[in-house]
């Protein structure tokens, strides 16, 4: 699947020579409208079956093929007017891609007694099937087209989809420069990434990566200058009485983009300090800041925080940037209440009311700037992390609101959750560290469909 596209999905509208041809045929249509209204991208057997149905098991491998061509990425089987399962069941475990199931809800029956469809019983029967052949599916509540708990059912499965595609089709993560040696939570198996998930890590040499940036600013001094220029207008810029160190940054954001596009990368795991800041004579977190709104930025060489920010992206169906947080410190209040604090977050994070600020490092004594200081905007949130030890991998996923709290520097929001001391106890217990994934949204329900479809990786629900 191209990771910056929704998945296509494969629309297989299932009848059958009982009920009515004749409103299975409507219900295909209300589908197709749906569908293209909602800009979802689908493939479906118009031109290739009569009517555009599936109601014969003599048809299996036309609509096999059919969909093969056509590279689809998940099945949609929605049961029109009945189920003709043992067509449902061959189709869907030859495609192997996810699946979707689905019947709109069945309406009173005629005058006379008679019915148009029994969708709901038709399911039944699919849904058996599939069990039988050991396909896992998703499944939407028999609800009504207009209702909102399809569309919201669609989303979820299309979410679910495109995360579970970062493991079955594999993904490519830039790690540049090696890890920090003190850095020892941030140790992975690039060897069990690379079999269990199909993830990929290109190696990228600090030195090379430096020489190159620099190259950049040498041969775009005017380019940069006009940047350099324009970020001082609209950020408060501190600690930069020569405009060279912000070229520099502008030039590591440069290197990192073109990285990306000439390897395919979908993210980065960056040392971050000290050799490249030393070389930039700058804190880099800004070319973090400005690469992250479109490529997973894992810091401190952290490769597992950079898939779980892929992940929340992927969840988003690409709509939005992550950021990898830190969860630091408890609310000094409110008892559900913690500190997602970082530095290098997407500026369409940053709260509206705020300018921001590039400063120095409030933390580690140096005279160098380079930090990024603004406060996120507020919103539902979504956390995940995804670890492991020893061949064991997880996935902690959980749910909060943004909420008011003290001011502090870098990048930072508030989250209050349900439960905290439970989240605190789950993290802790597990093989988990304080990098966290966060994104704006509620996609817990995209996680857990998501786990269907990915071997090898468990989901711990935070909280209750």
């Amino acid at each position: 699947m191209n990771k910056h596209r929704k998945p296509l999905l494969g629309l297989c509208p299932i009848g059958k020579f009982v009920f009515s041809n004749e409103d299975a045929v409507r219900f295909k249509m209300l589908l197709r409208l749906e569908l293209t209204r909602w800009q979802i991208p689908f493939v479906d057997l118009d031109g290739v079956l009569e009517d555009g149905l599936v109601k014969d098991q003599k048809q299996v491998d036309r609509v096999v093929e059919h969909f093969r061509e056509a590279r689809i990425d998940c099945l949609f089987v929605p049961h029109c007017n009945f189920g003709t399962e043992g067509a449902v069941g061959m189709i869907a475990r030859q495609l192997g891609v996810p699946v979707l199931l689905w019947g709109p809800r069945d309406e009173a029956p005629l005058a006379d007694g008679t019915r148009l469809r029994d969708s709901l019983c038709g399911m039944f029967a699919s849904s058996k099937v599939l069990h039988k052949l050991g396909v896992p599916f998703t499944y939407i509540e028999n609800c009504r087209i207009e209702e909102p708990a399809f569309r919201q059912g669609v989303e979820t499965f299309l979410g679910a989809v495109n995360v579970a595609d970062v493991f079955r089709g594999g993904t490519r993560i830039g790690l540049v420069g090696g890890r920090i040696d003190f850095f020892w939570t941030t140790i992975c198996n690039e060897s069990e990434l690379l079999e269990k998930f199909n993830i990929q890590i290109l190696p990228v040499d600090m030195v090379e990566f430096i020489r190159h940036a620099k190259s950049r600013v040498r041969e775009n001094r005017s380019m940069y200058r006009e940047q350099v220029a324009e970020l001082r207008n609209q950020w408060i810029v501190e600690g930069f009485n020569d405009d060279e160190p912000l070229m520099n940054i502008f030039g590591v954001h440069d290197q990192l983009r073109s990285l990306a596009k000439d390897h395919d990368l979908e993210g980065f795991a960056i040392q971050d300090f000290m050799s490249l800041v030393d070389a930039m004579e700058a804190y880099c977190f800004l070319a973090n800041a400005l690469i992250s709104e479109d490529y997973a930025v894992g810091c401190e060489s952290d490769i597992h925080g950079a898939i779980s920010d892929i992940l929340v992206r992927r969840a988003s169906l690409n709509a939005q940037p992550g950021f990898l947080a830190d969860m630091t410190i408890r609310h000094p209040e409110n008892n559900n209440g913690v500190l997602l604090w970082h530095a290098g977050a997407p500026l369409s994070m940053c709260d509206p009311e705020v300018r921001p600020r590039l400063g120095h490092h409030w933390i580690l004594p140096s005279p160098l700037s380079g930090m990024t200081h603004f406060k996120l905007k507020e919103g539902p949130i979504t956390v995940v992390r995804f670890d492991g030890d020893r061949g064991n991998y997880q996935l902690a996923v959980g749910e909060g609101e943004s909420m008011p709290g003290p001011y502090t520097q870098n990048n930072y929001i508030w989250m209050k959750v349900d439960d905290w001391p439970r989240w605190e106890r789950q993290l802790i217990e597990g093989p988990f560290i304080h990098h966290a994934a966060m994104i704006y949204g509620h996609y817990a329900g995209v996680f857990q469909e998501a786990q269907k479809y990915i071997p090898n990786l468990s989901t711990v629900k935070l909280g209750q």
